[in-house]
């Protein structure tokens, strides 16, 4: 899987919600984008949209070390960006009566606010865990830099 697209597919899904809130519409706090069905189009088009832009931010991906020097496949990014988009709403719909996720079933028979606690603990255990990982690969990358320079 493509990294950075993962994590823009999961940060992406949050723009609906944030605008709801900013401009203060009339419209549900979770709606069309956090059920599968639009989570999985706007995936797959987030998905092409990174690949496409691959070339330009292949650099900065490298620099920030999300990256090596091989460029992964239009499927990595795909895979990626649905990935991405399906876990955001299969974590929230737990969380949220207002999120549909089978839309245009209108229930919620995900939408169990009591595991809330768990979904939150795993949500900081996978965070915590990913900056050590990444803490760890920019060390190790630093130190074999270092040794390559003497």
């Amino acid at each position: 899987m493509h990294a950075p697209t993962f994590i823009v597919a999961n940060i992406i899904m949050d723009i609906e919600p944030f605008l709801v809130l900013l401009l203060a519409l009339p419209y549900p706090l979770h709606g069309y984008l956090h059920t599968f069905l639009s989570a999985s189009l706007l995936g797959m088009g987030l998905g092409y949209l990174m690949f496409m832009l691959e070339a330009p931010l292949h650099p900065y991906y490298k620099m920030l070390l999300l990256e090596g020097n091989r460029r992964p496949g239009l499927r990595f990014f795909m895979a990626a960006g649905v990935s991405g988009t399906m876990l955001h709403v299969l974590l929230d719909a737990p969380l949220y009566s207002d999120i549909r996720p089978f839309y245009p079933i209108t229930t919620n028979p995900l939408y169990n606010p009591s595991i809330s606690l768990l979904i939150n603990g795993f949500c900081i255990f996978a965070g915590i865990v990913g900056i050590i990982i990444y803490i760890a690969i920019s060390v190790y990358t630093l130190y074999a830099w270092m040794r390559g320079k003497h």
